[in-house]
């Protein structure tokens, strides 16, 4: 019988967190018992910046404890490990799996500078570096990263095995409904977002926003400020965090997908809005412009450009034949992208090749 490889991943706090790296993690351990293998979770603790690292030894005797085959570091974590590993290599094959470059992307200038070296410090110890998008592989490779070590191992286009109850008429009564899907933190530009929309008629659209609504509490409290405007009155509905079959749903419902994000590593809801025939309208900006091209399945506009927001909006909300073709679009580029079931096959191919000590070919294919 065949061995059952454990995978030890190394993350950050909670791994039930509604976010994209998270849920990411959360799908491949679904997934990995079709794979012969099985994912344990190691968290460092969920403290101020930088103290989390003196937990490392911990995290490295409790990976050790699970008698892991192979460990995989999430990028979240990887600063709290990398001082450590100078020291002590680790005794098990190391692979990295990131969502973000090194730093982060929602930090100050010199936090971001110190986490990229303290990150940097644990990347030098992998065996090989899975990415979840071209865009960061190629902000990887121009850094000076070899692309040998990268692997493409991009998000599912599939949000949910079964798609839920249906939420009803979305549009209440307008042109278009529109859905967003994303935390609410400022770099998603979920404030850009109100502001366009506040611009657009009041008959125009009615815009969903699905996404906890708590991640960040001054910047909630920002948000909800705007919405209380008598300019945005009964015009946006907030559903806060939702089950990913009733996210499907409202991906099934809406008419269109925005998003004003500035740094998105991959953007997994613009992948699954478009599996949904959705047209995707955002910034060009972050990974968006590798899976949409501007009048192909998408309107793009210049990153902060409020009035060419507002206007790509009410061109959807106008004309439901530009809706369609451009959804038509998104949906088939978006079917060509691999699903959660082809993308588990690569990160677990990839695995496996690390503990076989053959990682250092590049073996796997890249989306777009």
């Amino acid at each position: 019988m065949t061995r059952i490889l454990t995978i030890a991943l190394l993350t950050l706090g909670d791994p039930g967190r509604l976010t994209g790296g998270y849920l990411y993690h959360q799908r491949l351990v679904q997934l990995a018992p079709r794979h012969r293998s099985r994912i344990q979770f190691v968290s460092f603790p969920d403290r101020p910046f930088p103290l989390a690292a003196l937990e490392a030894p911990r995290v490295l005797r409790q990976s050790h404890a699970l008698r892991a085959d192979v460990l995989v570091l999430d990028s979240i974590a990887a600063a709290f490990l990398g001082p450590w590993l100078t020291i002590r290599p680790p005794t098990a094959p190391l692979v990295g799996m990131l969502h973000q470059p090194p730093g982060g992307i929602d930090h100050g200038p010199l936090r971001t500078m110190i986490q990229a070296r303290l990150d940097s410090l644990a990347y030098h110890h992998a065996t090989c570096l899975m990415v979840a998008s071209e865009s960061l592989a190629d902000d990887l490779q121009a850094a000076g990263v070899p692309r040998a070590r990268l692997r493409v191992v991009p998000p599912g286009r599939d949000v949910a095995a079964v798609v839920g109850p249906s939420p009803g008429d979305l549009r209440m009564g307008r042109r278009a409904a529109y859905l967003c899907v994303g935390n609410w933190v400022e770099r998603k530009g979920m404030h850009h977002l109100l502001a366009a929309v506040a611009r657009l008629p009041a008959d125009a659209v009615t815009l969903h926003l699905a996404g906890d609504d708590r991640a960040d509490p001054r910047y909630a409290a920002r948000l909800r400020a705007r919405l209380a405007q008598p300019d945005l009155a009964g015009r946006v509905v907030v559903h806060g965090p939702l089950p990913l079959d009733r996210v499907a749903a409202l991906y099934q419902a809406a008419d269109a997908f925005v998003l004003p994000s500035l740094k998105e590593p991959y953007g997994t809801v613009y992948g699954e809005a478009m599996a949904f025939g959705l047209p995707v309208v955002g910034w060009r900006a972050g990974n968006l412009p590798y899976l949409a091209e501007h009048e192909r399945e998408g309107l793009l506009v210049a990153p902060g450009d409020l009035a060419s927001l507002s206007e790509a909006l009410l061109r959807l909300a106008d004309d439901p034949s530009l809706r369609a073709k451009l959804g038509a679009a998104a949906r088939e580029r978006a079917l060509a992208r691999p699903t959660w079931e082809e993308s588990a096959a690569l990160f677990f191919q990839t695995v496996q090749e690390a503990v076989c000590g053959r990682a250092s070919q590049p073996v796997l294919a890249t989306h777009r």
